[in-house]
C-alpha cells in the first residue's frame, strides 16, 4: 500500500490543485452537520468531510476505542498514542484512494460519511489543556528591541540560549470565526502620570503556529529530542491577539498578562506531523550552539508559506500585508517542547504552544502590526484613503498557511477574527 504522503496517490474525490485538503493531507476537525448529530471528528478532503463516526460505525476504521470519533474534541483520539494516528491516517488513505472501492463503491456509506464542507460548522478541535506562547523568531525579538531598546541592546542576553515563553490562557483559545471583542484594560502613555482603565487603543495580531500536544509526559522527568517530536500530534495556524498598549504598562516585571488573555484564534484543521515531514527542513544556524539538552540531530523545521490579509471596515477587499515561512524560526517546535518540560513540568494531551510571532529578515515579512507599521509610526496603506496603524473596530484579519508540493498543497485552511467594540 502506497505511503499516504506518496505524491502520485489520488483520491476518488475530486480535488482542486490549488486546494488545502488533499488526500496527502488528511487534517483533523471537529464538525456538526444539518442532521442534527451532535459535534464528532471528521478529515478533510477536497471540498468535503469525511466523517470518522460513521467509517467507525460501519467498522471501515479499526481503532481500540471507536467511539473516540464520537468525541466533541481530538483528545480522546490523541490520547491512542503516535501508532494508532499513523495507522489511521494511512487506513484514511486507503478508503479515499481512486483505485480502491471499498467506500468508491459503496454509495450508501458514501452518502452517510462525506458531508459538503460547505454545509458543516466547524468547532474548537482540541479541549485545550494550557497553552503556553513562545517569542522564538530571531527577526521578531530583534524588531522589537530595536523599537524599545535600541540597536545594540536589541536581543536580551538569555535569547539566543533557550525558547522565552509565558504562559497563557487556554479558557479563552476560540476556533476560527469567532469574534473578538476589543479587550479593556490599564493604560498608561508615557506622558501620563497615573493610569487610567478603558478599551485598548493599540489592539494588534500575531502571526503564529500553534503546536497540539497529543501525548502526556511524566512530571519530574525531562524529555528527549525523540520523546518530543513523537509527542506532537500535529498543527494549527495560531493568531495571538495583542494589547500593546495594556502589555506595555503591566509587562514589568512579569511580562504580559491581560495584553495576551482576552483572545486567541486557531484554525479549525489540525495539520498532522506526519502530513508535514516531507517538507522538514533545518532551521537557522544557532549561534552559540545551544546547551546538550536543547541540541537537534535533525531538521525540525517546515517549509510552510504563511498569508496575512486585513480587510479594513470601510474595504470592499482583503490586503495582503504580509508574507512570511515557519522555516526562519530560530527555535524549533521540538526545541521548545523539550525546553517546556525540562525543569519536570508536565506536558498534557491537549496543550497548545504558540510558535511566537513569526517573522521573515524583510520588511514585508513582518508577522505583527507592532512591527509593519514600526509601533504606529509608519502608517500600513491598505487602499485608496485607507490606512492602519492597529486594528480598528469592524476589522477583519485571515492568516492563512500551505506547504507545496509536487502538484498539490498540504494547507491549513484559514484563521479569521473580526474586532467588535468593547462595548
Amino acid at each position: 500500500m502506497p505511503h499516504p504522503n506518496d505524491p502520485s496517490v489520488r483520491s476518488f474525490i475530486p480535488v482542486d490543485p490549488a486546494s488545502d485538503f488533499p488526500i496527502q493531507n488528511l487534517p483533523y476537525g471537529v464538525f456538526s452537520a444539518r442532521d442534527g448529530l451532535a459535534p464528532r471528528v471528521g478529515v478533510a478532503i477536497g471540498d468535503y468531510v469525511l466523517d470518522l463516526w460513521q467509517l467507525a460505525q460501519d467498522c471501515r476504521i479499526d481503532v481500540v476505542e471507536p467511539g473516540v470519533f464520537a468525541a466533541p474534541s481530538l483528545n480522546p483520539f490523541m490520547a491512542l498514542g503516535p501508532e494508532v494516528w499513523s495507522r489511521t491516517r494511512a487506513r484514511i488513505s486507503e478508503l479515499l484512494r481512486h483505485d480502491h472501492p471499498e467506500l468508491r463503491d459503496n454509495e450508501k456509506l458514501r452518502q452517510r460519511a462525506l458531508v459538503p464542507m460547505a454545509g458543516v460548522k466547524l468547532h474548537l478541535p482540541v479541549a485545550v489543556a494550557g497553552y503556553t506562547d513562545f517569542y522564538s523568531s530571531k527577526e521578531h525579538a530583534t524588531n522589537v528591541g530595536v523599537m524599545f531598546r535600541g540597536k545594540d541592546n536589541a536581543l536580551q542576553p538569555n535569547w539566543l540560549h533557550m525558547p522565552i515563553a509565558y504562559n497563557g490562557r487556554a479558557s479563552t483559545v476560540v476556533v476560527s470565526g469567532t469574534k473578538v471583542r476589543r479587550p479593556r484594560g490599564q493604560l498608561k502613555p508615557p506622558s501620563a502620570e497615573l493610569p487610567t482603565f478603558g478599551p485598548c487603543k493599540r489592539l494588534d495580531f500575531e502571526l503564529e503556529m500553534g503546536v497540539v500536544v497529543g501525548q502526556p509526559s511524566v512530571m519530574g522527568e525531562m524529555l528527549t529530542e525523540r520523546q518530543a517530536e513523537e509527542m506532537i500530534f500535529g498543527f494549527v495556524l495560531l493568531n495571538d491577539w495583542s494589547a500593546r498598549d495594556i502589555q506595555q504598562w503591566e509587562y514589568v516585571p512579569l511580562g504580559p498578562f491581560q495584553a495576551k488573555a482576552f483572545a486567541t484564534s486557531i484554525s479549525p484543521w489540525i495539520v498532522t506531523r506526519e502530513a508535514l515531514q516531507p517538507f522538514c527542513v533545518p532551521g537557522p544556524v544557532q549561534d552559540p550552539v545551544p546547551l546538550p539538552y536543547l541540541q537537534q540531530t535533525q531538521p525540525h523545521n517546515y517549509d510552510l508559506q504563511l498569508d496575512v490579509s486585513l480587510r479594513a471596515v470601510d474595504m470592499n477587499e482583503a490586503a495582503r500585508i504580509c508574507r512570511t515561512n515557519f522555516k526562519y524560526m530560530y527555535w524549533s517546535s521540538v526545541q521548545q517542547l523539550v525546553h517546556h518540560a525540562s525543569s519536570g513540568c508536565t506536558m498534557n494531551i491537549g496543550d497548545l504552544l504558540g510558535s511566537g510571532t513569526i517573522s521573515g529578515p524583510d520588511k514585508d515579512q513582518r508577522g505583527s502590526l507592532l512591527e509593519i507599521s514600526w509601533n504606529g509610526s509608519e502608517p500600513v496603506e491598505l487602499a485608496s484613503g485607507v490606512s492602519r496603524t492597529f486594528l480598528e473596530d469592524g476589522d477583519s484579519l485571515v492568516m492563512r498557511g500551505w506547504c507545496e508540493g509536487d502538484g498539490y498543497r498540504v494547507g491549513f485552511g484559514e484563521v479569521e477574527g473580526t474586532i467588535v467594540a468593547a462595548g
